[in-house]
C-alpha cells in the first residue's frame, strides 16, 4: 500500500525509516513545512496533492495539535483513505465525530501510537473486549511525569532541577504544561475510557491535578509511609453502568507494580471480569516505539482492518464520586473542608479519610486560589 506522511519530525521521520525497507507499505508523499533535502523527491507543502492521489491508501497523521490536523484527517476520511494517527489530542477533542465518520467511510481510523507510545495498549484493549468485559483500567502513561518523580525518589533531586534535565534530554519540551499538569495522560486517559467502556467521554468528564507543585517534602511523605509517587490515570466501570475516569499523583505502595517503573518508561494495566489483572510495559514515548505502533496500524490494515477499537460510541452517566480514597494534601492554611476529613498528620501535610474523587479534585481546584502550592495525592 502506498502512504502519506503528514510531518516528518520525530515520529514521522522514524515512520519513514521503518517502511524505507518494507516491501508492503511505501512513502509516497510526505507533507512538509520547511525543505528536507533527504525526501524532496516526495515532499509537499500542499496537502491537496496528497488529498487527491488516488494511489494512496493511508495518510499518516503525525503532525499533532488540533489544527490543521482535524481539517486533514476529516479530508483524508471523507476521500476514502485510511487514516492512522499519534495525535491524542485531536482524537480525545473529536472522538465521535471522528470515529463515526470513519465508520460511515468504511474506512479504519487506528490511533494505537496515541496511547502509549510503543506500548500495544489499546489493540489489546479491543482484542480482550471480544471475549470478556473491561472492569477497570490504571497506568502510567506519561514518560515524562514518571520521569521526575523516579528522580525525586532516587536522587532526591528538586522538582526544577529534574524537569530542566528532563527538558535537556528531550523528555519534556520547552512549554512542559501538558505533561506536568497531566493534560497529555488526561487525552490518553479520555481514549482509553472510551474504548475500554464503548463511552464518548470528553476531557471536561476527567477530572486532573497534576505534579506542578510537588516538593521534596512530599516525596518524603510518600517514602515515610512505604510509598512511591507515581502520576496515574484510572477509568473504572461500576455495576450500574456509569463510569468513573481521574488522572492524578498517588502514593503507590513499594511493592506494587507502578512502583517498580523507573524512569520514562510507561506502564498499562487493564482488570477483566474473567481474566483478572493484564499488564502492558514499555517506551510510551519516542522515535521508534512511537513510529513502531503507527506501522503497526497500516499492517493491520493491509490485513483487513477497517475498524475502530470499538464499534460502540455511547453516551454514558461520568461518576467520579463513585470511586474514593483516602488523600496526602498539603496545603498552606486553615480550611474548614479540609479539617472536617483530616484523619492524621503526614510530614508537611495530612492524610484524609477516604473522599470522593470529584469532591478532592473540585476542593483542590477552589484551594489553588488561595494556595498556588497546594499538592494533593491519592492512597491507593
Amino acid at each position: 500500500m502506498n502512504i502519506a506522511l503528514l510531518g516528518f519530525g520525530v515520529v514521522g521521520s522514524g515512520v519513514y525509516e521503518w517502511c524505507r525497507d518494507r516491501e508492503d507499505l511505501h512513502v509516497r508523499r510526505v507533507l512538509v513545512r520547511s525543505e528536507k533535502p533527504q525526501i524532496a523527491d516526495i515532499a509537499t507543502h500542499d496537502f491537496e496533492d496528497i488529498l487527491h492521489d488516488d494511489s494512496i491508501d493511508i495518510v499518516v497523521e503525525v503532525m499533532g495539535g488540533l489544527h490543521p490536523a482535524y481539517e486533514y484527517v476529516t479530508a483524508a476520511l471523507k476521500a476514502g483513505k485510511h487514516v492512522v494517527t499519534a495525535n491524542k489530542a485531536l482524537i480525545a477533542a473529536y472522538y465521535q465525530e471522528l470515529t463515526e465518520l470513519a465508520k460511515a467511510q468504511g474506512k479504519a481510523l487506528l490511533c494505537t501510537a496515541a496511547v502509549g507510545g510503543g506500548i500495544p495498549w489499546l489493540v489489546n484493549l479491543e482484542r480482550v473486549k471480544r471475549l470478556d468485559s473491561v472492569q477497570s483500567f490504571c497506568g502510567i502513561m506519561n514518560g515524562t511525569t514518571n520521569f521526575i518523580l523516579d528522580a525525586m525518589h532516587t536522587d532526591g533531586s528538586d522538582f526544577s532541577e529534574v524537569l530542566a534535565e528532563a527538558q535537556k534530554l528531550g523528555y519534556a519540551e520547552a512549554d512542559p504544561s501538558a505533561d506536568i499538569d497531566g493534560l497529555d495522560i488526561q487525552r490518553k486517559a479520555v481514549i482509553s475510557a472510551n474504548v475500554a467502556f464503548d463511552a464518548c467521554l470528553s476531557e471536561a468528564d476527567v477530572p486532573v491535578f497534576g505534579i506542578r507543585s510537588i516538593l521534596s517534602c512530599d516525596i518524603a511523605a510518600a517514602e515515610s509511609r512505604s510509598r512511591i509517587c507515581k502520576m496515574l490515570a484510572f477509568g473504572e466501570k461500576s455495576a450500574s453502568g456509569a463510569v468513573s475516569c481521574y488522572v492524578e499523583p498517588c502514593f503507590v505502595p513499594s511493592g506494587e507494580l507502578e512502583a517498580a517503573v523507573s524512569t520514562n518508561r510507561n506502564v498499562i494495566s487493564f482488570v477483566t471480569e474473567l481474566t483478572g489483572k493484564e499488564s502492558f510495559y514499555g517506551q510510551g514515548a519516542g522515535r521508534y516505539p512511537t513510529a513502531y505502533n503507527a506501522v503497526a496500524d497500516c499492517a493491520d490494515i493491509i490485513g483487513g482492518v477497517k475498524e475502530f477499537y470499538t464499534s460502540l460510541v455511547r453516551d454514558v452517566p461520568v461518576d467520579n464520586n463513585a470511586a474514593s480514597h483516602p488523600y496526602y494534601v498539603r496545603f498552606s492554611g486553615s480550611d474548614e473542608f479540609l479539617s472536617s476529613i483530616e484523619a492524621e498528620k503526614c510530614g508537611e501535610g495530612v492524610v484524609t479519610m477516604p473522599v470522593p474523587v470529584a469532591k478532592m479534585h473540585a476542593w483542590a481546584a477552589k484551594a489553588k486560589e488561595a494556595d498556588p502550592g497546594v499538592f494533593i495525592a491519592g492512597l491507593i
